[in-house]
């Protein structure tokens, strides 16, 4: 007997495993609660009679949906109580993830920020359309509303999403660039070139739980932030470390503290200066940042 024959609904799901955790990340903000989704998607999907399974893609994006949208509106409640702001669990992620462009931008944290002030309802129609390019019909099915009613939740999400973030998108090599000379500022303490790459406008927002120490409110303009990071340094005492690496596809660093990681920096970047900051602290969120996790839109 062969021991690697595997039955047709487990080939499915491990063919549309990396599609379902995204399609879950992207929804929540978080891989442990994507990974409990993946689980209750997988329980479901070995009941189904696949033979009246038309598209066994769609049919898991939209178990995976209807799961998802259930613990976000689990998550919102959570979220109420959290201390301070809230910011998705950042991941290290692989060199194809960043060359895909509209991949990279939807995934990072900048915007996933701003995912954050939609409904539950609202997040899952724009992420199914805008990320993964789902037809209205099946999310439609997937959100149990009618297609019209779809569009118009996709339509309003839209709306609310492009008002807030940037207008032109950033190059990769642009992000890296602006992130290339903020580290060089940092780690010589030139005050003037941290000035000189961030937009007078800039956002500095900091996560740490209740279990780190962080602005318990985003942190608006350059002279604030500049005041604010030189005080936090100044306070940590012992070596900061900042190391370059990819953050959702897109360029971030990863902050040690004598050795141990302190935290990670995410970036926005428009008209090559930095408009975002995002510094996840919380320790719970610091588990996925040296190993990387595979996503992918397809």
């Amino acid at each position: 007997m062969n021991d690697h024959v595997t039955d047709p609904a487990t080939e499915a799901f491990v063919a549309h495993r990396d599609l379902l955790f995204t399609v879950a990340y992207e929804m929540l903000g978080s891989a442990a609660d994507a990974e409990d989704v993946l689980q209750e998607v997988w329980l479901r999907w070995v009941k189904v009679d696949l033979a009246q399974v038309r598209d066994q893609r769609a049919y898991l994006v939209r178990i995976t949906t209807r799961q998802a949208l259930n613990r976000l509106r689990t998550l919102k409640r959570r979220k109420e109580a959290y201390v301070g702001p809230w910011l998705p669990e950042p991941l290290l992620t692989a060199p194809d993830v960043a060359e895909d462009v509209e991949l990279s931008e939807n995934l990072s944290l900048a915007l996933m920020f701003i995912l954050e002030t939609l409904s539950p309802t609202e997040r899952a129609v724009f992420v199914l359309r805008e990320v993964f390019d789902i037809g209205y019909d099946d999310i439609a099915a997937a959100i149990d509303k009618s297609p019209a009613a779809t569009r118009q939740i996709a339509y309003r999400a839209r709306q609310h999403v492009d008002a807030r973030r940037p207008r032109t998108p950033v190059s990769p090599e642009e992000a890296r660039a602006a992130l290339n000379s903020f580290q060089s500022a940092l780690v010589t303490g030139d005050l003037q070139g941290l000035l000189d790459v961030l937009a007078p406008d800039v956002v500095f927002v900091s996560d740490g739980g209740g279990l780190r120490l962080a602005a318990l409110r985003p942190v608006v303009g350059a002279d604030k932030v500049l005041r604010y990071m030189a005080g936090s340094l100044g306070k940590a005492g012992g070596t900061f470390i900042s190391e370059p690496t990819t953050v959702n596809g897109n360029p971030g660093l990863i902050l040690r503290l004598d050795g141990v990681i302190d935290g990670v920096l995410a970036f926005g970047v428009e008209n090559a200066r930095v408009t975002g900051l995002y510094y996840v602290r919380n320790p719970e969120k610091l588990t996925r940042v040296e190993s990387e996790t595979p996503l992918t839109s397809r």
